[in-house]
């Protein structure tokens, strides 16, 4: 297995395997939520997720007709 030491040197790695441990930690300590949500909170999570994923799709749709000689 290739190690961030192997491919970066010794100083350089090691520095990038405690950053990298640290957010692994970070995201074990919150990978689970220690709060009830409510369905109300569910649903608004669901329509803000909803309405992002459409905010994108627009984005990616304008830059499309840009590319391609659209106004």
């Amino acid at each position: 297995m290739v190690t961030f030491e192997s491919v970066f040197g010794e100083r350089i790695g090691s520095v990038i395997h405690e950053s990298t441990d640290k957010i692994t930690r970070i995201n074990q300590k919150y990978a689970t939520p220690k709060i009830k949500m409510s369905a109300g909170v569910k649903f608004a999570l669901l329509l803000l997720r909803l309405y992002l994923i459409f905010l994108v799709g627009l984005l990616a749709y304008k830059f499309w007709t840009i590319v391609h000689g659209g106004t």
